[in-house]
């Protein structure tokens, strides 16, 4: 009798079986016809012709911030220089004065610096915001166009295959105008990245 029930519930389990995988295959059919791209969106938009010409931009101010920063740090090396080098003929007053001043010029030079910073990045904001907005453009438009349904920012994905990674052809198509273009299609029996085979010219025949 206990043979005769196992032998009842074994086919029991294998339909179950069956109908399990039946229904999880459209899923799984789902999932391989999905495409998803990545885009190292930091690197494309300082690639870009407007990205070239805005950290140009940023490059002169920094070093134009930075020569007076190094003028302003000169002239205090200097200054503490020269009072330690009076140090024994000045009085006690006239000693302490000096260095309070100086501290207070370090205060400054501190101050300066701080802001600078905050200026440089407040400019940069300001001259990649618009290239970050183009460029999202492209994105979306190129995803569209090619029915991608997820592209994500390659910084964000610990992994993505090469031939997943659409950043230098978005830097293209923003540079050409934006336009979306057909993302490049593997070929059958093409690994990813592989690049594919040159056609060899043909003889002429004599």
């Amino acid at each position: 009798m206990p043979a005769r029930r196992a032998s009842t519930r074994l086919p029991r389990l294998l339909t179950a079986l069956v109908l399990l995988l039946l229904a999880s295959a459209p899923a799984r059919d789902a999932a391989a016809q999905a495409r998803i791209a990545v885009v190292d969106v930091q690197h494309a938009v300082m690639q870009t012709e407007d990205g070239i010409r805005a950290q140009a931009t940023l490059k002169k101010l920094f070093d134009r911030r930075q020569q007076e920063l190094d003028g302003k740090q000169t002239e205090l090396q200097r200054a503490r220089e020269d009072i330690e080098r009076q140090s024994r003929v000045l009085s006690r007053e006239a000693l302490q004065k000096r260095m309070e001043d100086w501290q207070r010029q370090m205060v400054e030079l501190q101050t300066v610096f701080v802001d600078y910073n905050k200026e440089l990045q407040k400019k940069q904001g300001e001259l990649t915001a618009p290239v970050i907005k183009k460029m999202m453009g492209v994105i979306n438009r190129l995803a569209k166009k090619n029915g991608f349904e997820l592209i994500i920012d390659k910084q964000a994905a610990p992994y993505a295959r090469p031939d997943l990674d659409l950043t230098e052809q978005v830097v293209q198509l923003y540079n050409s105008g934006g336009e979306g273009g057909d993302a490049p299609a593997e070929k059958p029996g093409e690994k990813p990245g592989e690049k594919p085979p040159e056609d060899k010219p043909k003889e002429e025949k004599k």
